[in-house]
């Protein structure tokens, strides 16, 4: 099981590595309050971009790890004894506490993927279902890089891994020196990559409303959860159907900085890329361009939908507004600057773009997005109408929910902002910022994704926005006029979602408890033995099915934490957002694999398990249907290597 000190391990160094390398640039870009807010993101994303093509080339090993971690550490501290470039120091700075303020409230996200110990059971909380990717870490550490697929090995042209994983190869980049397990890396990122967005936001907040206090309320707003709770208790349950559809993941910060980090992280890299471009309009230099480059790479290298997708919305037209905004002398250097920008974030991201292009024609989607308003109203109504009132409930009702503290004064703040008489650095980040909130609520509003079961567009989208609305609401407190009518409303919205912080909270903390918690807390010995058979680059085969009520959805979680080997077919739900199968291939294969494990398949099942999907080693245990009528017994391409009565059997492909 992932161990809380090493999760902790990697969390602060994580912080200290990053958050220095950061600082070190920001200190010659940013003013003062953003240059520190901004240290970790910076310093994350230029890391991870300009790292992982490097070692593509060298080799992805703990010793080529720390030799460039010691080189980017000499170059920072060689630029700390530079001249810095920013404003004045006596400019407002984010108070320490708000940072001690900020990582406990990280520690909500993280603690949602820690393993709650009880007697004779783990436990799990909900969010663990979407971090089953922690096997892309435990892979590139075990087998390099450019990753293998782990989730998908059947023999033909599916080698190649097409998901975004820069987030998940920094988390590899702090296992493989500390020699710590994907799962606790992941829990040590997932708390970085939530104290890094708080950062950012805080100095946004200072920065624009030149009070200290505001990075505090940064914290407090990013706090606030759905207002679904509250309205349980007036309405009846949670999901307040038949008025509402169901909840499908459209949540802010705090839920989706749980479920979703490395979305979270690509948020945060382009609100940072928004910021920067901004920067550039005003003051342009090389050292600026070429980090405005690796922010967005990064960001789109983490998530297709927001650092892609969302982010060349709300960059076209930005960019455009800045073209108007600034003086007529500087508009060719920018144009010319954001041109350069342009080429050079797409021949770094090349092979991730390639890799997306491949995954859709794999797939068989000529049209991976499409023109689709997000569903808002339920049953109540007739669906007729409802798909027409559907329109402006995603305003009036949808985000008001979901977004109670910071929507209606977030909105607010930005407009006062636009109207007011602030000085040009300000007044063109506000600008910049604007584009991408409104970029993310009406992507998220009206486009969706077609690639799996969900409109993971529509549900990530709006995360650039969501921050984008706690920084500037938390500025608005303290800068704007009618400061208590803004305070009202946040406040007001902040008390009446407390009791879903609190729930979220608990369930986070506490896990859910499930009758195959109590075989959960006994696989570690299974992933053991199957080990001891199965080499670093071989494939297993378990029940897809094994341990389902674990999670939300069926999910081979237990194989995903703890066996550290690649699947050959790890099941539909980590297949459908991983590996790059049509539909009609995945529900077929998926459709085999448990036929097989419930004892129902027959020989040319298995034959098909050992030579087209390269399954070197099969597990069978006791809540198998295949433990009673065990298919591989028979089977001439499979040799019993080991049992263990009562727990499992361990199957080797026989050599041919």
């Amino acid at each position: 099981m992932a161990s809380p000190v090493n999760a902790a391990l990697c969390a602060l160094l994580a912080t200290a590595f990053w958050s220095f390398l950061g600082y070190a640039l920001t200190r010659h870009l940013l003013p003062r309050a953003l240059a520190v807010g901004a240290a970790p993101v910076i310093g994350w994303a230029v890391h991870s971009a300009a790292t992982l093509p490097i070692f593509f080339l060298i080799g992805f090993s703990p010793l080529a790890v720390v030799t460039v971690a010691a080189l980017c550490v000499a170059t920072a501290v060689a630029t700390l004894k530079l001249t810095a470039a920013s404003d004045a120091e006596a400019a407002p700075a984010i108070p320490w506490w708000a940072f001690a303020a900020a990582a406990v409230l990280a520690l909500v996200p993280a603690v949602a993927i820690l393993p709650k110990l009880a007697p004779d059971a783990v436990h799990l909380a909900d969010p663990i279902f979407d971090h089953a990717k922690i096997a892309m870490i435990d892979a590139m550490v075990r087998q390099g890089l450019p990753p293998v697929d782990p989730i998908f090995g059947a023999v033909g042209p599916h080698g190649q891994f097409f998901y975004y994983y820069l987030w998940h190869y920094s988390a590899a980049a702090l296992a493989l020196p500390l020699h710590v397990s994907g799962w606790e890396a992941d829990i040590g990122l997932t708390w970085f990559t939530a104290l890094a967005s708080l950062s950012l936001l805080m100095g946004i907040s200072v920065w624009l409303s030149k009070r200290s206090a505001a990075a505090i309320w940064v914290v407090a707003l990013a706090a606030a959860a759905s207002l679904r709770e509250a309205l349980s208790w007036v309405f009846g349950p949670y999901a307040l159907e038949p008025f509402l559809a169901p909840p499908t993941g459209f949540a802010g910060w705090l839920f989706q900085a749980a479920w979703a980090p490395q979305h979270l992280m690509s948020a945060s890299c382009v609100v940072m890329a928004m910021l920067l471009i901004a920067r550039h309009a005003q003051r342009q230099s090389v050292l600026l361009l070429l980090t405005l480059v690796l922010v967005v790479v990064a960001g789109f290298e983490s998530s297709t939908y927001v650092g892609g997708i969302t982010f060349a919305i709300a960059a076209l037209v930005a960019v455009a507004l800045l073209v108007v905004a600034i003086e007529p002398a500087r508009r060719l250097r920018f144009l010319v600057g954001m041109a350069v920008a342009a080429v050079l974030v797409v021949c770094l991201a090349a092979p991730f773009l390639n890799n997306q292009l491949m995954a859709v024609a794999a797939r068989g989607h000529n049209n991976p997005i499409v023109l689709r308003h997000f569903a808002v109203l339920g049953a109540m109504f007739p669906a007729a109408f409802r798909r027409l009132l559907d329109w402006p409930a995603y305003w009036l009702v949808l985000l008001p929910i979901e977004l109670p503290a910071t929507y209606v004064v977030g909105v607010m703040a930005l407009v006062a902002m636009l109207r007011s008489g602030a000085l040009p650095p300000e007044k063109l980040a506000t600008a910049a910022l604007a584009c991408l909130a409104a970029a993310g609520l009406l992507a998220s509003w009206l486009l969706a994704s077609t690639l799996g079961d969900n409109n993971d567009l529509g549900l990530r989208a709006v995360l650039p926005a969501a921050s984008v609305l706690i920084a500037v609401a938390a500025a608005g407190l303290l800068l704007l006029p009618r400061r208590a009518v803004i305070a009202a409303t946040a406040i007001g919205g902040l008390i009446l979602s407390l009791p879903d912080t609190a729930a979220m909270i608990r369930s986070n903390v506490d896990g859910t408890p499930t009758p195959d918690g109590s075989v959960f807390a006994q696989t570690p010995e299974l992933w053991q033995a199957v080990r001891r058979y199965a080499a670093p680059t071989a494939r297993v085969a378990n029940n897809p099915l094994f341990l389902q009520d674990l999670t939300p959805w069926p999910a081979n979680i237990s194989w995903a934490l703890l066996a550290n080997r690649s699947s050959c077919f790890a099941g539909r739900e980590l297949a459908l957002a991983l590996a790059p199968l049509s539909k009609d291939m995945l529900e077929t294969t998926d459709a085999q694999f448990i036929r097989v494990f419930a004892g129902e398949g027959a020989p040319a099942d298995v034959a098909e398990m050992a030579k087209k999907y390269a399954c070197d080693v099969v597990v069978i245990v006791p809540q198998d249907g295949a433990w009673n009528n065990d298919p591989f017994a028979a089977s001439a391409d499979y040799r019993l290597a080991e049992t263990k009565d009562g727990h499992w059997r361990i199957y080797v492909a026989s050599p041919h």
